[in-house]
């Protein structure tokens, strides 16, 4: 039996790995569940599959939660709650599906309690990639991604030599504004920013796919996986969402990994690896789609995704500014704050304001993250 932590429980990522372990009850054991404020949701979740603790936002709704939940459950709370859960149990895996950069001491703190990670949370990695990919050699333990794009790659590198590679290729759906011009953005709103046409996920995420940012980030990401550098990794925009992402390698041959949309397929993955089982997903039929189609990306008409580039390529405390102020200003556009288009204006002012410097530890990083909030949030 695996034993399994879930960090951000009630979140698209959390809710779906809840789902892949009610399919097999007698394979997986929950550990601890760490939420941030749906109270209610966490209740029944702790209730179904009775975890030793969860971990709340706060120490008002820990307490509002203790009465519901079953005997014997440890209450947790704040981010001294979060770093608790993801170390200080028996599971084997800790699934990190925290969104933003909170994630991350709570994924340094499991993988330091020696603990796998199934990373779901993709700022760890754009803002701590050295640290935390140093942190799991040295401590022996594996990372292993979640996102769909992430793990189709390490699906398709299984059983080959890196030094065979030429390049990656991340695939994109375009998000829910892929058919519009920038002109055909101008005033766009939330409801119809958060309507994506493929796949089912939490709000910021859907905004960051509508403005390319999250292909960014994953990019990124997707440099600390596999040591690659960013001229060998490209995206390119495949709106069926099939071809979840490819390999080429030095002979020109293509290894893609293939699906219907469904992120229950690289959860489970993650956390049955180097096994596959089966999952209550559908089956991909070929001949019922009959077509699929690809462009090639536009930088000029997705901005955000150049600033990520060119953020990586700049290293240092670059990618720290670009997720913290990215996250400031989809935040502020779910709030109604700013304009669907001014997202990309607010990170790009805090990029050019931006002066590099190193981020050696998690209170360097800590130091540049809250600097490019404020400048992001007076923007």
């Amino acid at each position: 039996m695996k034993k399994i932590t879930i960090l951000g429980s009630t979140g698209s990522i959390g809710t779906q790995t809840l789902d892949i372990l009610s399919h097999e009850p007698d394979r997986y054991q929950v550990e601890g569940l760490a939420a941030g404020n749906n109270l209610q949701l966490l209740i029944e979740q702790a209730n179904q599959f009775k975890p030793k603790s969860v971990c709340l936002s706060t120490k008002a709704l820990a307490e509002e939660a203790a009465p519901h939940l079953p005997q014997g459950t440890k209450v947790l709370y704040g981010n001294e709650g979060l770093i608790e859960i993801a170390a200080d149990n028996e599971a084997d895996t800790v699934v990190t599906a925290i969104v933003g950069s909170r994630g991350l001491q709570a994924t340094l703190a499991a993988i330091d309690a020696g603990k796998h990670i199934g990373l779901a949370n993709k700022e760890t990695l754009v803002t701590a990639g050295h640290i935390v990919m140093q942190r799991a050699i040295d401590k022996a333990v594996s990372i292993l991604p979640i996102d769909s794009e992430h793990s189709a790659i390490f699906q398709c590198l299984n059983g080959e030599r890196r030094s065979d590679v030429n390049r990656i290729t991340l695939t994109a759906s375009g998000g829910s504004f892929r058919d519009r011009t920038r002109a055909e953005l101008e005033g766009v709103t939330v409801a119809e920013a958060l309507n994506h046409p493929n796949w089912s996920m939490g709000a910021k995420i859907t905004i960051d796919s509508a403005t390319m940012a999250n292909k960014g980030l994953e990019v990124i990401e997707a440099h600390w996986l596999f040591g690659l550098p960013y001229n060998q990794i490209d995206v390119l925009i495949h709106p069926e969402s099939i071809i979840h992402s490819y390999v080429e390698f030095v002979d020109h041959s293509i290894i893609a990994q293939l699906g219907m949309p469904d992120m229950r397929v690289p959860i489970q993955y993650a956390l049955t690896y180097p096994e596959r089982r089966p999952t209550p997903t559908k089956r991909l039929h070929l001949a019922k789609l009959s077509t699929l189609h690809f462009r090639e990306m536009d930088f000029d008409r997705y901005p955000c995704l150049r600033f990520a580039y060119e953020s990586g390529q700049a290293g240092q405390s670059a990618p720290t500014v670009f997720n913290a102020a990215n996250e400031t200003a989809v935040a502020r556009f779910l709030a109604g704050e700013i304009t669907f288009l001014e997202i990309e204006s607010v990170i790009e002012a805090v990029l050019n304001k931006h002066q590099l410097v190193d981020v050696p530890d998690v209170e360097a990083i800590a130091e540049v993250d809250a600097w490019a909030r404020r400048e992001a949030a007076s923007i």
